[in-house]
Formats: C-alpha cells, sequence, structure tokens
C-alpha cells in the first residue's frame, strides 16, 4: 500500500545536479545566495533517514568514547519521521540510548495534566519505544508555580551546562522563521525564558491540544546558538517561504532562526518541495546554464513581465538580456520568437469548458471533447472545499450537462462549534416539545446540550452523538450547496474515511480501508475526469491524507481501461493557488458566477464566521477564495491575456507507471 505518493509529486522537473551537485565547486556555484549549508533530498523519508543516520552515528561514537551524548528536540510533526526512523535503528540495529540524555526545546505552560505537552508527544512517538533512561529526558516544569518561574529558566540552563552542553539539537523551522518559540525581534542573547504564545502559534498548537496553554517555556537563541551542532529541517511546499527567507535573507529580529547562518556548525535538510522557493531551484538562470523546457520558460517569462512591468509581447531582446535570460535568445533567436511561444502556451490554457468541448477541436484545449457528457468525480477533503475551490468550475460543469459527483472525504465534524450544536438541538428539542410525545430526541437533545455547556473536559474524545449532530450539520450543508451549484443529490456521496474519525484533532494514520472506500467509488461509477485537492498547505494535514488515499486508490487501479482514459486535474483550496508556469486550465469566472460561488460558500453556515482551522490567514474562506481568484486573472491580464473577472486554475496529475 503506497501511502505518501502526494510527497511524490514533482511539478517542474529538476535536475538533480541542482538539489543534489556532483561535487563542492558545483555546489558552491549553485548555492551562491544561500547563507546556510542546505542539503536536499527528493522526499521528506529520504532527508528523515539522514538526519536520523548522522545523529545515530554520533551516538554510536559517544558510545565507544564511554560519553553521554546530548541531543535537544523540538516537538511538532516535522520530527515524526526522524523519530520512526530511530526506532527503527533501535529495533534492527541494536541502536541504544541509554547513555543519551534528552532536552526539549520547549514545553508548553501551564499544563493540566501529564497526557497534553510537547513532553507527552515526545513519549507517544519516540521516548517510549526505545531504551532510554527516564532520569536522563530533560524538560521545563509544566506545573511550577508562577512564583518559581524565573528559577526554572535558570535551572534548565544550569541542566545543559552541568551536562556538558549540547551535542545535536533538531528542530523543524517554525512559522515566520522561528526556532523553538522564538519569534520575530527575539534578541540573539535570550536564554530560556517564557513566551506568550500569539494568535498564530496558538492556532498551530490547536492541531494538539483541544485547550491551548497560553504561554510556552522555550530556549532562547543565545542557548541554542551554543549547540555544538544544529540540525534543522523543512517538509513540505508550506515551508518553503520560512526556507527561503532563513537560507537566504540576511539575519535580523524579524527573522530569528537565520542568526543560524553565523553558527558554523548549523545546516538544513529539506525535501524539494520545501526548498521550492530557494534560487537554485526556482530561478536556476540565475546560478547556472538550465535544461530548458516550456515550463521554466514560462517560469522565467512570467519572471521576467514581473520585474520589467511589461506583458509578454512587449518584452525585447534587451529585458532577455539584462535579466540572465539571454540564454533563450540564443536558443531560440529572438525575443518574439519565446514571447509567442509562451504567449500562445499560456492563452491555450485558458477554457470556459471545463469538462471539455462538444464537437470541437481540442488540439489546443486543455480538456478532451469526447466523450460528452462526462463522468466526473468531485473529491473534497471537508464538506465544503469542493465549493471554495472551484465552485464556478463545478457549476459550469453541471451547466453544461456532464454527470457530477461530488464525494466528500470525511465527516469535518471536529470542525463544528459546540454553539453550533446547541443551537441545534434546542431547536430539535422544541420542535419535539410540540409535535410528537415521543420524549427519546428531547432527552437526546438535552444531554448533548448539558454535556457541552457543563460537561465537556478538553483532551478528550467527544461522544458519538456530538459528533453525529456535528457531521450531520456539516452533510446537510454540503447536500445544500450541491444542490445550489446543480449537483443531484444522488451524486452526493459522504465516504467518512475511518482515519479521521477519532474525535480529537490528531487523527489516525492511512490504511488499507480508506483506500478500499475510494476504489470501490471509482469503480462504480468509473468516471473520464477526476478533480481532487491538492493543497498540501492546509493547517491540520487532513488534505495531505485526503490526496494520499485517492492517489493510493488510483494508483492500485491504474492498469484498468477506463482510468488509463481518465483525466485526473488537482485544484488548491484555501491556502494557495497554483504558480503560473503550472497552471494547464484555467477556468474563466464571471462576476455573475463568482456572486453565485460566493453563496455556495456560504450555505456552510457553520464555517462562515467561527471554523477553527482557518490557518495564518485571517479572511474568511469566501474572502480569500474571490481575492485568489481574482489575483489569477488580474496576473492573466498583466501578461496580456485576456481580461476576466477571475479564474480557477488546475493541474493535470498523470499517474507513474512502475
Amino acid at each position: 500500500m503506497k501511502t505518501n505518493m502526494s510527497s511524490k509529486i514533482t511539478l517542474t522537473k529538476i535536475p538533480k545536479r541542482f538539489y543534489q551537485p556532483e561535487n563542492a565547486y558545483e555546489y558552491s556555484v549553485l548555492a551562491r545566495f544561500e547563507k546556510i549549508p542546505t542539503f536536499i533530498y527528493r522526499q521528506d523519508e529520504e532527508g528523515a533517514r539522514a538526519v536520523a543516520e548522522e545523529v545515530a552515528e554520533q551516538i554510536r561514537f559517544s558510545r565507544d568514547r564511554s560519553c553521554p551524548f546530548v541531543l535537544a528536540l523540538s516537538g511538532g510533526r516535522s520530527l515524526r519521521k526522524i523519530f520512526a526512523e530511530w526506532i527503527r535503528l533501535y529495533r534492527e540495529e541494536q541502536l541504544s540510548f541509554k547513555k543519551v540524555i534528552i532536552f526539549l526545546i520547549y514545553e508548553f505552560y501551564p499544563l493540566e495534566g501529564t497526557a497534553a505537552g510537547n513532553l507527552a508527544r515526545l513519549k507517544e512517538g519516540f521516548l517510549d519505544h526505545v531504551d532510554i533512561d527516564p532520569a536522563n529526558v530533560h524538560y521545563p516544569d509544566r506545573f511550577m508555580n508562577e512564583d518559581s518561574i524565573h528559577d526554572l529558566y535558570r535551572g534548565y540552563d544550569k541542566q545543559i551546562e552541568a551536562a556538558g552542553g549540547i551535542d545535536y539539537l533538531v528542530s523543524g523551522v517554525g512559522h515566520s522563521g522561528g526556532i523553538g518559540f522564538n519569534g520575530p525581534g527575539s534578541s540573539v542573547s535570550l536564554r530560556t525564558h517564557l513566551v506568550m504564545l500569539d494568535n498564530e502559534s496558538r492556532k498551530k498548537a490547536a492541531r494538539a491540544f483541544s485547550q491551548v496553554p497560553f504561554s510556552v517555556v522555550t530556549m532562547g537563541l543565545g542557548t541554542i546558538l551554543k549547540a555544538k551542532n544544529i540540525l534543522l529541517v523543512a517538509w513540505g511546499e508550506g515551508k518553503s517561504r520560512d526556507v527561503r527567507c532563513l537560507v537566504e535573507d540576511t539575519p535580523n529580529g524579524a527573522l530569528p532562526a537565520a542568526y543560524l547562518q553565523n553558527h558554523t556548525g548549523a545546516k538544513l535538510i529539506a525535501d524539494l518541495q520545501a526548498v521550492g522557493e530557494l534560487t537554485r531551484i526556482s530561478y536556476p538562470w540565475l546560478v547556472s546554464t538550465c535544461e530548458w523546457d516550456n515550463k521554466l520558460i514560462r517560469r522565467a517569462i512570467v519572471w521576467l513581465c514581473g520585474l520589467t512591468g511589461k506583458p509578454i509581447l512587449k518584452l525585447t531582446n534587451k529585458d532577455y538580456i539584462e535579466h540572465e535570460l539571454g540564454e533563450l535568445i540564443a536558443l531560440w533567436g529572438s525575443a518574439y520568437n519565446v514571447n509567442i511561444k509562451i504567449f500562445n502556451d499560456i492563452q491555450h490554457t485558458i477554457t470556459g469548458w471545463p469538462g471539455g468541448k462538444p464537437n470541437a477541436d481540442d488540439s489546443n484545449r486543455p480538456e478532451r471533447a469526447t466523450p460528452y457528457p462526462k463522468k466526473v468525480i468531485v473529491f473534497s477533503p471537508h464538506p465544503d472545499d469542493d465549493v471554495i475551490s472551484m465552485g464556478g468550475t463545478l457549476r459550469r460543469l453541471c451547466d453544461q450537462h456532464h454527470e457530477v459527483h461530488v464525494a466528500y472525504q470525511t465527516s469535518g465534524n471536529i470542525a463544528v462549534g459546540d454553539e453550533e450544536v446547541i443551537r441545534y438541538c434546542e431547536y430539535l428539542r422544541d420542535v419535539c416539545s410540540k409535535y410528537t410525545a415521543d420524549e427519546t430526541v428531547k432527552r437526546k437533545a438535552e444531554e448533548i446540550i448539558r454535556f457541552l455547556r457543563y460537561e465537556k473536559t478538553s483532551g478528550r474524545p467527544e461522544p458519538p452523538d456530538v459528533l453525529f449532530v456535528k457531521g450531520t450539520i456539516r452533510r446537510e450543508e454540503a447536500r445544500t450547496a450541491c444542490r445550489y451549484s446543480g449537483v443531484k443529490d444522488e451524486n452526493v456521496h459522504f465516504l467518512d474515511l475511518p482515519f479521521y474519525e477519532t474525535g480529537m484533532i490528531k487523527k489516525n494514520n492511512l490504511s488499507e480501508a480508506d483506500i478500499d472506500i475510494i476504489k470501490k467509488l471509482l469503480v462504480d461509477i468509473r468516471p473520464d475526469q477526476m478533480f481532487v485537492a491538492a493543497d498540501l498547505s492546509d493547517p491540520h494535514g487532513t488534505h495531505k491524507v485526503c490526496l494520499d488515499a485517492v492517489l493510493a486508490a488510483v494508483d492500485d487501479l491504474k492498469d484498468e481501461n477506463w482510468l488509463k482514459q481518465c483525466r485526473i486535474w488537482m485544484y488548491r483550496g484555501a491556502w494557495a493557488e497554483w504558480e503560473m508556469d503550472h497552471i494547464e486550465m484555467a477556468v474563466p469566472i464571471s462576476p455573475e458566477e463568482l456572486r453565485f460561488k460566493r453563496n455556495a460558500i456560504l450555505k456552510h453556515q457553520s464555517q462562515a464566521e467561527s471554523a477553527p482551522f482557518l490557518g495564518d490567514d485571517e479572511r474568511l474562506f469566501w474572502q480569500r477564495a474571490e481575492d485568489r481568484n481574482r489575483a489569477t486573472a488580474e496576473l492573466y491580464q498583466k501578461l496580456g491575456l485576456a481580461s476576466y473577472e477571475a479564474i480557477e486554475a488546475f493541474v493535470q496529475y498523470i499517474p507513474a507507471r512502475d
């Protein structure tokens, strides 16, 4: 079972020499804009293995010298695969952790119980599975009296010094280029200290806590910079902007992790998705000769248009030469030849017929004319991603008479606020009081209201009855939005994938049961066209798991003749949009269609004002969707193409063949 296929999606063919240079000289040339050693792996599994093995080698070396090995670790999701590899090395290769001393980089404060916090996650994911001595695990006291907090700071740093200092510090890259919980404005001389969590940090912590603490005790930059070796890790495109700032920007108070550029033992280990904005990956023509293909040429031209403020067809030979793109002139003869090629290439992405235009020449269209009408499945991770991300396209597919199915992969029940449930249960109680003598439903509604108001405690799964009501609210909102968009009731499918149904923010791993549910739907419908969510920057990770589930099902069925004929289109959600060089289908949205899309999003009333997982963006989902779609249309216009109110963009996914 392949459960991590989304990490293998490569939108741009990046020659290996750009991310894994063959020698030190080549690395120096390609990485000349980089201020911290950066080691890039195609996938996060490879990078995690490299980090785990480097530390394991040092643990063995220290053991052979009968010396303790001091290791500082952060929490979060970035280190999970490293932990898994250390556990494997312990079980299969006798890597012992008996003489390893652990210091947590941070711990939340105050905490209500031992089941919460960074230590609890570290124990669950790593410490409880190896032979480490519990006495060697050090962490800030989560329950210390507030009057003693300053003693805690000084005591923690003294413990580190007494252990001989930190040999290796391993941490993920935090938001806004933070490390530990040293955010923008942190002093480089700070030692262990208390930080009040800002709104963004609290939102990220909400992935692991039902009731998020207000503060955290963290090693300061002064403590961190004393570590002998520092390994920063970054996985996934959601880290790409922070990685670029960390690696290429000048150190300053607004970017704390960039101070590590001055540390001789610091380096970054990342996968290709996380380094997507580094110069050698994103703008390779600035550091070396390139292997030019259509996508790279398109990226270069869009970049050049942005620098010069010119549309494509007004770029000149002088513009190319002055901005390190003279190589394209040499290859194509003139600016005009390159301009017209890329202009036509981008022009051909635009279509008002996302399901293909019947009885039309489709040689320059992104979708085939036949078959018509098509059987279409739109996979939506949560019961609103379909209308948020491609609501205009969804409506157009229905209006153009395709057989459109929408498959909601998860119930989305944990994203419904308790106030919503209480309101619906009070309505249900009052209706039952008037119209039925049976007290069963009324009593159940009153039980749920009482639980949510007076009995609910953080950190525990909600009862099945509460989850049922929350899931039902989202189901009926989704049905309403589908009807409004033109999807027939019988074509709305609620898959309720098992990995999601934990009743907690933390979800289970993807399993065969999840993939089998999607395979059954695909086999039953045998679609001609599929749309899948490929936005991997969502704040809770569900989108990635849902995408992995679909891609795993597709991989299992890829030899079926009907699937070989099926086009798979990837859309993006409410957090990011496809870059221009990747867009392969652009569906224009008129002002009226954009208004319809907004109304469809607003049918999801429980998510309208108080959705708990808005991410870094404070705008409501309909606002950010409209702004994103308008921005894409504006970019097309600036490049010299037609002016539209808004555009929804898609990229084709082609299943890999063994």
